[in-house]
């Protein structure tokens, strides 16, 4: 795979000041000079340098277009291979005329993600790290960026390793005890050191799965569902959270008749808000259509912020709203609090309907409440506890699983212990919890599963 020489455009599409193609392999410094006329004499490129030139032609020496063009030897380049780097004019007919040359010259188009993937199988990422990158591309808030900054880095990487390197000892003793009997200084290891490692190896694997949840939030955000009965002011919480008047806002119930969805960044957490149609029954086939939409969107919301009126009793409907969120976090948002004087005593009364949740005084349209409403939301996902800096967080749903399936086959090593099980059998169940290690960092992943997620990658990275 690696014999070849791949190309792409590394550069969102569409018009900017700058687009770049990428040549990654071992023809790529060949396949640039073929396409580049440079008006000084060039020999022989330095490495890491730019240089000045235009993309030509070389059926008929026709100009393309200005360039830079950074010239990058291996194996100090992002995939360890020779790169190059033709810096263009950012619209979209330069760099599609660039990217043909560079095509008929030799260059194969890379696949998606195929550069990063050429740097996981060069060695300069583990898979860990790999996948890092497409989440600092899609992060969506700081946080997020910080997290996904760590991974690259490898953080997460480390523990990992750190992890795997205490079994792996553990396997040593064991399978050297096992294979050489008969070497005296060959110290055979005993059930309860066995025991004390696996200990502590699963109190690490249960720490790291400790905060898969959050992670998984810090990196694709909470899907958010205002829901209540119409005219309780969910699109004026919508326009007060985002800061601006997004939703249209009527004292007509009903004004809402179809799903609106925007994007907000609150403490670090990315949340889609789904403003929704008013809940109620009605005869009106468009509204109809709006509740039924609304409905399926509370099915498959992570967070659920309820509107109530605060000037009127809450009522049986929103109870029925309420049970119907089941499990899920649920914030009741008492709204219109600036009209009425018992603010507190209200918010008790629903208090009493609803135990167990959460209630917040608002009043969306004078932007009231709305930081303790923040926090809370906050305060449900970090559960009162800072992000702290460097903190290590388990982001995907495979590396979550990966943990799982390492912390049963500790737990089926510690059930063969108590059972008494000859020491020379527990290295199966080592075995098991390392090959499920490797597959977080790429030392036991197969080909399906690596095609597989670098296809998830953009074109060009």
């Amino acid at each position: 795979m690696n014999d070849d020489t791949i190309a792409a455009i590394s550069t969102p599409p569409g018009e900017g000041g700058i687009g770049i193609v990428r040549l990654s392999g071992p023809q790529s410094f060949a396949i640039a000079r073929k396409i580049i006329f440079f008006p000084r004499e060039i020999k022989e490129p330095e490495s890491h340098r730019l240089y000045y030139g235009y993309v030509v032609d070389p059926k008929d020496n026709s100009s393309i277009d200005e360039a830079l063009v950074s010239f990058m030897r291996s194996p100090r380049t992002y995939t360890r291979e020779d790169v190059v780097e033709i810096n263009c004019h950012g619209g979209i007919r330069p760099l599609a005329r660039t990217l043909e040359l560079v095509l008929s010259c030799g260059a194969r188009l890379a696949e998606p993600g195929e550069f990063t993937q050429r740097a996981f199988l060069n060695g300069r990422l583990d898979l860990a790290q790999a996948e890092a990158v497409i989440q600092i591309i899609r992060a969506k808030t700081d946080t997020a960026l910080r997290v996904g900054m760590n991974q690259l880095t490898g953080g997460l990487s480390s523990e990992v390793k750190k992890i795997r390197a205490q079994l792996l000892a553990v396997l040593a003793r064991i399978e050297a005890a096992v294979d050489f009997p008969e070497l005296h200084d060959v110290e055979e290891i005993t059930r309860r050191e066995i025991g004390e490692e696996v200990a502590a190896a699963g109190a690490e694997i249960e720490a790291l799965l400790k905060t898969a949840d959050k992670g998984k939030i810090l990196r694709e955000g909470l899907l958010t569902a205002i829901i209540g009965l119409p005219n309780v002011g969910k699109s004026s919480l919508l326009n007060a959270l985002l800061r601006e008047q997004r939703a249209i806002v009527t004292d007509v119930p009903g004004t809402t008749r179809d799903i609106l969805e925007e994007s907000v960044n609150i403490g670090g957490i990315a949340l889609t808000v789904i403003d929704t149609a008013g809940i109620r029954k009605t005869e009106n086939k468009v509204e109809k259509i709006g509740v039924e939409r609304s409905r399926a969107a509370l099915s498959r919301a992570d967070l659920v912020l309820l509107v109530t009126d605060l000037t009127r009793p809450f009522a049986e409907e929103e109870m029925q709203l309420l049970q119907s969120v089941g499990k899920r976090p649920c914030i009741i948002v008492a709204n219109k609090a600036d009209l009425v004087d018992d603010v507190e005593e209200r918010k008790a009364a629903i208090l009493r309907r609803a135990a167990g949740r959460e209630v917040v005084a608002t009043a969306a349209v004078r932007g009231q409440g709305l930081e303790e409403l923040e926090d809370r939301i906050k305060h449900l996902v970090f559960q009162g506890e800072a992000m702290a800096s460097g903190a290590v967080y388990v982001t995907t749903a495979r590396h979550k699983d990966a943990l799982k399936k390492a912390q049963k086959a500790l737990h089926d090593l510690k059930k063969a212990l108590d059972d008494k099980v000859p020491v020379d059998l527990l290295s199966v169940d080592l075995h098991n919890a390392l090959a499920a290690l490797g597959e977080i960092t790429g030392e036991t992943v197969g080909d399906d599963l690596l095609n597989e997620i670098f296809s998830s990658f953009c074109i060009g990275k």
